[in-house]
């Protein structure tokens, strides 16, 4: 029988009370980075739609991913620069920092078990790549590792070789780690129960050292935001809370990325239903922005026509308008075509849910420590 890594009855906090300004920093290893969502919010210090989000206690000492248009916008917004390097060829000791490393991120590639890809799981190369995860595992043993997926990891159930099988893509995973010295466990968060202006789920998998301590010491951030302020939380924002100021200032402000060579040139088909070829809702957060939409990003609820379902008034969302979904900060600028942009947008974890997380794991290991 399969072991359960989920668990209904979570530990959780509230990382809004949490003082962690003369905390020590922790050093990160981060693996497929991306254009680097998830280092961004565990480096914190930026601000998103009018608020501040204060700098975490992290110190991110190394980051790799392949994708060259990513890794350029990393190091053009972070300062620092990427290993560009196929990760499966890093030699651990001759390639990796000699520093101490308390944490290791890694939000490997999820093409292959996404609801909108061809779900081919664990046979697709790109599905065995949590195991270079473990590799750097093997070497640092770090107290803990954060992986973010998508939440179609959890009914992949093609094997190495493409066969169906029994035992999903999430539960191979997950054992592999647990065989490796962790104590794991997942839980699915909402974006939007954080501040998100979007319904984007990501599964969290969160692994701590049993030389430290085991799995019921995990922590995960509390949401602080619902459908309709239930529960004493905000109300979710919406699509309009995240853009609508945006609308009229292409090629009009300087503000990144909102000029019309940032906005996809795809067509729209009048009376057919594929991905893609609809509007935006403006009163609920928005559906989860794609990497591989291939141009055909959705298009924004404001129109140019009188008749809304004309769509000769449609455009579709630019850059900084997904980016603004994904919570990046205007600061955030993407040095790159537009299709690779919104790759690298759909790609990421959205910054203002990282930044959630890395302060539940500092939260986590203070913990492990009393």
């Amino acid at each position: 029988m399969t072991k359960s890594y989920y668990t209904e009855k979570l530990k959780t906090v509230n990382v809004e009370k949490l003082n962690l300004t003369d905390a020590p920093k922790l050093n990160v290893v981060s693996l497929f980075s991306g254009c680097g969502g998830m280092d961004l919010g565990f480096k914190g210090g930026f601000d998103y739609l009018g608020k501040h989000y204060a700098k975490n206690p992290y110190n991110i000492i190394f980051a790799n991913d392949i994708f060259k248009q990513a890794a350029d916008m990393y190091e053009a917004n972070f300062g620092v620069s990427v290993d560009r390097r196929d990760v499966k060829t890093l030699d651990m000791d001759k390639d990796m920092p000699k520093e101490k490393v308390d944490v290791v991120l890694g939000g490997f590639p999820c093409q292959s078990f996404s609801y909108a890809g061809k779900r081919k799981g664990l046979s697709d190369p790109r599905g065995q790549l949590y195991r270079q995860m473990i590799r750097v595992l093997d070497h640092y043993q770090p107290k803990m590792f954060i992986a973010e997926n998508v939440d179609g990891i959890r009914n992949s159930r093609k094997d190495k070789s493409g066969q169906n099988v029994d035992k999903t893509a999430l539960d191979t995973i997950l054992e592999a780690f647990d065989k490796h010295g962790y104590d794991v466990q997942y839980h699915v968060l909402l974006a939007a129960d954080y501040g998100v202006p979007q319904m984007r789920r990501r599964v969290i998998i969160m692994g701590i050292n049993r030389a430290y301590g085991n799995v019921s010491d995990e922590y995960y951030p509390a949401p602080l935001y619902s459908e309709n302020g239930e529960g004493g939380k905000r109300n979710w924002l919406t699509a309009k809370d995240g853009i609508d100021d945006l609308w009229d200032k292409v090629n009009k402000t300087t503000i990144p990325n909102q000029t019309s060579k940032d906005i996809s040139k795809a067509k729209f088909y009048p009376g057919k239903k594929m991905q893609g070829n609809n509007r935006i809702a403006a009163d609920k957060p928005a559906p989860t922005i794609r990497a591989e939409h291939h141009g055909n990003i959705e298009a924004h609820y404001r129109t140019t026509l009188p008749d809304e379902n004309d769509m000769n008034g449609w455009r579709r969302l630019s850059v900084r308008e997904c980016a603004r979904l994904q919570s990046f900060p205007d600061t955030y600028n993407f040095i790159s075509s537009a299709s690779s942009a919104y790759k690298a947008i759909g790609n990421a974890v959205p910054p203002v849910l990282a930044w959630n997380i890395a302060r539940s794991v500092y939260y986590t290991l203070s913990q492990l420590e009393k």
